[in-house]
């Protein structure tokens, strides 16, 4: 088997959920004796306008081709973003050089649609993994500007107006008018004169090309898969449709964790979070939550792992709401393989994400450590923390809420005890690279016998 990994970002710059998902698949099948090349794109803001450049080299052995380009510097950077001339050029030139069996896309983000059309002209078979919302949203997460959560509205107005408020004086008015020049836009935007006078029928156009182009070549995919029912669900429903569009749950790699997957004793409660420090990831939210435990004896403590520089203005926006805080703790980031040790040192962990996540590793990994996890009630999340059972939910974005089930934890200790007896084996990766290459082999016969999707 020979495959061709394509996904927007790859370690170890970038070490999110498909950057890992490309790594586990292109890694996995080289264990087993097969080829597997990985195609990302290492910077999208670099090099002279209508130039492509790349370097290639190896990561833990896999053959990876990082691309450059300078998406601002295009002559239409938004249509570019969804249909990239240069790295459908690119594509088909990789593709005539390694002739591989099958293409596997991941998100789509930054590669633009353009990896799958060049892939069919060749004859590859592409199995299409959407991992989050860019083909639905150009924002990608299906958050507004303001942090709010969208729910992708078929009227491309809205679209519109959301993708104005990059710019400042959207912002500004908006504002200062308390959202009443965004409903008055509405109104006007919808009148074809008014949106050529304020130069923005081209916009409304261009997402109209783009919804119709990216629906095009959701259908072209040989085949689909998500790690989430909710994921499938929610692409389908507005207008992403592919008759062979499968779920596939992800596994986890446990193989080369070290330490002891017993719990360290403590006298107090440790919560911990694990991810990005971001505003989308709701660590805001869990803060304001944590700050109002109390407790009859030693104080509950919180560990916040991650990367604290990579949103400086976020990160300030946190150190303001700990106020000095003694029991919250910036705890850094720490190598994959560390990931048991740390959770030795966890009683609970929180996933308070604000936006819809599909199938989050970082739970699936806290079940594989024997970690209860409280998360948001929406989304993929709701899918594997079943509340009572291995977890509990909140509702989303709801600080009060996440406060009263983490109380809870506080206030009844053998509550931990029962939900922890509540959590299933987790799949390892070794089964899924097992499945991947069911999948592969199918589509590569024009078939799907012998594979059926595995939660």
């Amino acid at each position: 088997m020979k495959l061709l990994v394509v996904v927007h970002h790859f370690p170890p710059d970038h070490i999110s959920g498909a950057e890992w998902q490309a790594y586990r698949i292109a890694r996995g099948l080289r264990q087993r004796g097969d080829e597997a090349h990985v195609i990302c794109v290492q910077s999208d803001a670099r090099g002279p306008a209508g130039q492509l450049g790349y370097t290639d080299g190896l990561y833990d052995g896999i053959p990876v081709r990082r691309l450059y380009f300078n998406l601002p510097l295009a002559p239409d950077p938004f249509r570019w973003s969804f249909r990239n001339p240069l790295v459908e050029r690119q594509i088909l030139s990789y593709l005539e050089d390694f002739q591989p069996n099958v293409l596997h896309l991941i998100s789509g983000y930054l590669m633009s649609g353009t990896v799958i059309s060049a892939s069919r002209s060749l004859g590859v078979p592409v199995v299409l993994m959407p991992m989050d919302f860019w083909f639905l949203c150009p924002r990608v997460t299906l958050l507004r500007r303001d942090g709010s959560v969208c729910d992708a509205p078929e009227d491309l107005v809205e679209c519109a107006l959301c993708l104005a408020q990059d710019r400042r004086r959207y912002r500004l008015t908006a504002r200062l008018t308390g959202g009443a020049s965004n409903r008055l836009l509405r109104r006007l935007w919808r009148s074809p004169a008014v949106l050529r006078g304020m130069g923005k029928a081209d916009l409304l156009a261009a997402l109209e090309e783009r919804r119709r182009y990216l629906r095009g070549m959701f259908r072209a995919a040989d085949l689909v898969i998500s790690n989430s029912r909710f994921l499938r669900e929610m692409l389908t429903t507005h207008g992403l449709h592919n008759p062979r569009f499968r779920q596939l749950r992800q596994g986890i790699d446990t193989e080369r964790w070290v330490g002891d997957s017993e719990k360290e004793p403590s006298p107090y409660l440790r919560v911990g979070y694990i991810g990005q420090i971001a505003r989308h990831k709701g660590v805001d939210l869990l803060v304001r939550a944590f700050r109002r435990l109390r407790a009859q004896g030693p104080p509950p403590r919180l560990l916040l792992y991650g990367n604290a520089e990579q949103f400086p203005a976020f990160t300030r926006r946190l150190h303001r709401l700990i106020d000095g805080d003694r029991r919250i703790t910036f705890a850094g980031t720490f190598p994959n393989e560390r990931i048991l040790e740390i959770h030795s040192g966890l009683d609970v962990l929180v996933v308070p994400s604000v936006w819809y996540e599909n199938s989050p590793n970082v739970i699936l990994e806290a079940f594989a450590a024997g970690t209860p996890v409280i998360a948001s009630d929406r989304g993929g999340l709701a899918e594997l923390v079943q509340h009572g059972v291995n977890g509990l939910l909140f509702r989303m974005g709801d600080a009060g809420d996440l406060a009263v089930q983490l109380q809870r934890v506080v206030d009844q200790p053998a509550l931990l005890e029962s939900l922890r007896k509540g959590i299933r084996p987790v799949k390892t990766v070794q089964e899924e690279i097992a499945e991947w290459l069911q999948i592969y082999h199918s589509v590569t016969q024009g078939v799907e016998h012998g594979w059926s999707a595995v939660n």
